[in-house]
């Protein structure tokens, strides 16, 4: 953890962080003054723990901050370039996409869409995202984007619990040169549903679609829609989204996002982490369907007026070099991706990148999982040449924006390969105990956040009690992150994985609850367990153990085949466990707990450690055997 590079790009001094500690709330009062408010705030914070309201009595409108505010200076300057897997691309002004928004605006009001209603947007990454999500923001509709891989079940669930009235989807969308019928996933979603009004269904692709009377084509819809629309002044806690993540209960957890104090922290952060400068060309590889997509894709870059890379399609196709060949071809300054993508991209060897001309970069940044010392010293090296700070961002769906990272745009610190510097200004975070008192250096707690923030999430949907006791209730004054890390001699952070039973498989969440519900819900199965176990690509796969009903005259393959062909149709298929296992019995405590630890450790080949709680000792050898034997 000693080791570190002496490399940044801003050269200003952290007299901002004083100001920031001595008070926050007058701090991030400052900053939301860089925004565009129709009216101002009478308070800059409203606290009542665990609820915290920013910005009262200002009123504001996200989509006019993307978009209206740069028509002066910056419409004709590209704000989206798109690229399609398969070659095909668009350019769109920011004056051209203040004319969409606006004319799909026009279409949500026309299908009686108004302000506090929910639309559900299930999409590719095509422009048309945004778009659909921007004319929400300007009317004061709550976008709920569905990540495009989610199953038919997910899809549903999400719907019911956000009682959307909208669903805007896509007849297809293209992944490894294969068309994703999205549209006959979301009739099968929505198919007994009386909660949906209207589908509006982006025709993209030569795939044949059935139509209903719910059903309109979105080109036909935006043809004679009138081309101005006002942005509606919404209150600064004005609900912008919904996102579901997964969490430690089986069922997904609606994240309500506000407006004001979202954009001020999106706003704040993207210029100190990427130093964005006018001339910048930016391109973060996430899925709009998570949260860095929303954060970091959508609203951040817009904010600023910035020119952003948006691809639709898998990384390493039709070739390992899709990704160095898009920064080439488009000049990228700033790339932002995953130590997933990374690890893969390492795998391929050095020759593939090194073979491109990588020098228009200057920035490069990871978001979703801690970074491999190894694999940052290659991004840094063969991608930046040596040259280019590394912005190793930690935060969550829940903290809206990031909260700790290196800020080449505010301060020159030393980056360490692993760690994700320090923590944001504005932001007290500590590492904690079990009993909630901060630990010393060099030692593994929990991270936790004390005192509000203006990127967090206002509640969870339509819960919240569930939002109290998940996030404010395990330690008293302290949002619980569910994180493990440590804080080193020099007050930098390391993240050091979850510390719930939640798993990161390419950066993305999955509640281990979520995933044994739906191994159990099949008919042979007694009980199951998921854990999480080390791997060179993903960061993280998932195995599960699996105990079946007795009497069970089915073919061990067989029932594999059929629990992972459930799995990927109830939940998703990045949700499919690398290895099922199926076991006479699961380790348990005394008190009836599954030892997850126990079966990592086993799946692992790791030692076991303490099993004194155990409550039958021959299971770890009737498991092991399990293993050896390949029941599986």
């Amino acid at each position: 953890m000693s080791e570190t590079y002496d490399i940044g790009l801003g050269n200003y001094d952290s007299e901002i962080r004083k100001k920031a500690d001595s008070d926050f709330v007058s701090f991030w009062g400052e900053q939301a003054k860089n925004l565009t408010w129709f009216s101002s705030w009478t308070k800059t914070l409203d606290w009542k723990p665990p609820f915290a309201k920013w910005f009262v009595g200002g009123t504001i409108n996200a989509s006019y901050n993307t978009l209206d505010v740069h028509q002066n200076s910056k419409s004709d300057k590209p704000a989206i370039i798109w690229e399609g897997e398969n070659g095909d691309s668009r350019i769109l002004t920011y004056s051209d996409l203040l004319i969409q928004v606006q004319k799909f605006a026009n279409v949500l009001k026309s299908l009686n869409v108004t302000k506090g209603d929910r639309v559900t947007i299930y999409l590719p990454m095509v422009p048309e995202l945004p778009i659909a999500m921007l004319a929400c923001a300007r009317i004061g509709a709550i976008h709920t984007v569905i990540f495009s891989g989610f199953s038919a079940m997910s899809i549903k669930d999400r719907i019911n619990d956000s009682k959307s009235k909208i669903v805007i989807t896509a007849d297809g969308g293209y992944r490894r040169g294969k068309i994703i019928k999205l549209k006959e996933i979301i009739d099968e979603a929505i198919k007994d549903s009386d909660i949906v009004e209207h589908v509006i269904v982006l025709e993209r692709t030569k795939n044949k679609i059935s139509m209903s009377a719910k059903d309109n084509l979105w080109t036909d819809l935006m043809k004679d829609a009138f081309d101005s629309c006002d942005a509606e002044k919404l209150e600064s806690s004005h609900p912008l989204y919904i996102l579901y993540t997964s969490g430690t209960t089986g069922k997904p957890k609606g994240v309500l996002h506000g407006t004001g104090g979202y954009l001020t922290h999106l706003h704040s952060t993207f210029k100190w982490a990427f130093d964005i400068k006018d001339s910048d060309v930016f391109f973060c590889t996430a899925d709009i369907g998570w949260v860095t997509g929303h954060s970091y894709v959508v609203y951040a870059p817009l904010l600023h007026g910035a020119t952003e890379i948006m691809y639709e399609g898998a990384p390493d196709y039709p070739d390992q070099s899709r990704m160095w060949n898009i920064l080439q071809k488009y000049k990228v300054t700033i790339f932002y991706t995953t130590p997933t993508a990374l690890r893969m991209f390492m795998k391929f060897g050095d020759d593939i990148p090194n073979s491109f001309d990588l020098s228009s970069l200057r920035l490069l940044g990871t978001v979703g999982e801690p970074i491999n010392p190894e694999v940052w010293k290659w991004y840094f090296k063969i991608i930046g040449k040596g040259k280019c700070p590394i912005i190793d961002t930690w935060w969550q769906t829940e903290t809206g924006g990031m909260l700790i990272s290196p800020l080449p745009g505010l301060e020159t610190i030393p980056l360490k390969p692993g760690s994700g510097t320090l923590s944001i200004p504005g932001v007290n975070i500590d590492i904690i105990d079990e009993n909630g008192t901060p630990v010393p250096s060099n030692t593994k707690g929990y991270l936790a956040i004390k005192n509000p923030w203006p990127g967090m999430f206002l509640t969870l949907w339509g819960d919240d009690e569930k939002y109290k006791n998940v996030y404010w209730s395990k330690y008293a004054n302290y949002y619980y992150s569910g994180d493990y890390a440590l804080k080193d001699d020099d007050g930098y952070f390391w993240l050091l994985g979850r510390a719930d039973d939640v798993l990161k498989v390419a950066g993305h969440r999955i509640g281990t609850a979520e995933l044994e519900s739906c191994i159990v819900s099949h008919n042979h199965v007694a009980e199951s367990a998921v854990c999480g176990i080390p791997d060179d690509v993903k960061g993280e796969v998932i195995v599960a153990f699996v105990v079946l009903n007795h009497k069970v005259t089915v073919g061990l393959d067989i029932l594999k085949h059929e629990l992972l062909n459930k799995i990927r149709k109830d939940i998703g298929a990045i949700a499919t466990p690398k290895q099922i296992y199926f076991v006479s019995k699961l380790p348990k405590t005394r008190s009836g707990k599954i030892m997850r630890r126990l079966l990592k450790s086993i799946a692992n080949n790791e030692q076991i450690g303490d099993v004194s709680t155990l409550e039958d000792s021959t299971v770890v050898a009737d498991i092991q055997k399990s293993i050896d034997n390949k029941h599986y």
